[in-house]
């Protein structure tokens, strides 16, 4: 079984930063793509950000280039998400995924957790 647990998150002002990690509980495949969703009050889940866990390549949602930043620990087997510059519209719960293609959620998902920007 597949278990992804999450940590970090929890409220900041809005233009400041915050760290979320993800650890899996397996030693990903080269091809496994681990990424972040998010979903807001009312709104459907949608793409945050992704990297390929063999050759690192990143993906992001144009609403976070160049304000988050994923990167992994391969020894560690977890994922993390620098958010810097965050405004209220990043406030969310956010959950962690593996899946095969950046963008599009596998099947396994961690619990999520709360992130807020106040205003």
């Amino acid at each position: 079984q597949v278990q992804l647990v999450e940590s970090g998150g929890g409220l900041v002002q809005a233009g400041g930063s915050l760290k979320l990690s993800c650890k899996a509980s397996y030693r990903p495949y080269s091809s496994d793509v681990m990424g972040w969703f998010r979903q807001a009050p009312g709104k459907e889940r949608e793409f945050v950000a992704a990297i390929r866990w063999g050759r690192g390549s990143t993906y992001y949602a144009n609403s976070v280039k160049d304000r988050f930043t994923i990167s992994k620990v391969s020894a560690d087997w977890t994922v993390t998400l620098e958010m810097n510059s965050l405004n209220y519209e990043d406030t969310a719960v956010y959950y962690c995924n593996v899946g095969t293609s950046p963008g599009t959620p596998g099947r396994y998902w961690g619990q999520g957790i709360q992130v807020t920007v106040s205003s």
